[in-house]
């Protein structure tokens, strides 16, 4: 059974954001609130959480996973970007967006595309997901909490915990959250392509 923390949406307390980044790093699976929907995560280059969630959510091999960031500063080792992309990227995070970005090598291969080598970055305009990425001190691999045969994401901690008890190792509980899952934006060609319209305004990539 899942281990459920009620974490406070604005305060987030110490003493459980330590608890869940214990269990994080031990290799739990987590899902925790962002500032779109839940979303469904696991520690950086954990196989096993990895191959899990993708049972769970039922993606094939081609899912891109996202690297949830806490800021821009661990941008460089883990994407190609050059001036102009960082700026953009820079005007629109925090927020509800996925950039979808050239990986370099310090990627685990499994997490990028694999014909393409792309893999998308995410920093999230919430508390919760801020105080965890802070204490583990490097990104999660995340996927937004979409059920199979669902088009929105679970947004209710309850039917979090009636669906995935028995599914994953830490529920957060940080109240409900937003129906859309974020904007996905792709910045690797010559102008920005925006893939899934979500949550973030993208006017700004569409002009």
């Amino acid at each position: 059974m899942a281990q459920t923390l009620c974490i406070h949406p604005d305060n987030p307390q110490a003493r459980l954001i330590n608890q869940a980044t214990e269990i994080i790093r031990a290799g739990g699976v987590v899902v925790y609130p962002t500032d779109s929907a839940y979303a469904i995560g696991c520690r950086l280059g954990d196989k096993a959480a990895l191959d899990s969630i993708r049972r769970i959510r039922q993606l094939d091999k081609n899912h891109n996973f996202t690297l949830v960031c806490r800021d821009l500063s661990e941008l460089a080792l883990y994407a190609r970007v050059d001036n102009q992309v960082f700026r953009r990227l820079k005007a629109h995070t925090p927020g509800p967006y996925t950039f979808i970005l050239q990986a370099t090598s310090e990627v685990p291969r499994r997490l990028m595309h694999p014909k393409r080598k792309t893999v998308g970055l995410r920093v999230p305009n919430n508390a919760i997901a801020q105080a965890l990425l802070a204490a583990l001190d490097e990104p999660m691999m995340s996927v937004t909490l979409i059920m199979p045969g669902d088009e929105y994401p679970l947004t209710d901690p309850q039917d979090i915990r009636d669906l995935l008890d028995k599914h994953v190792d830490l529920i957060v509980d940080g109240g409900f959250t937003g129906l859309e899952p974020t904007s996905v934006v792709d910045l690797t060609g010559d102008e920005p392509l925006v893939t899934r319209h979500g949550m973030g305004d993208v006017a700004a990539f569409e002009a």
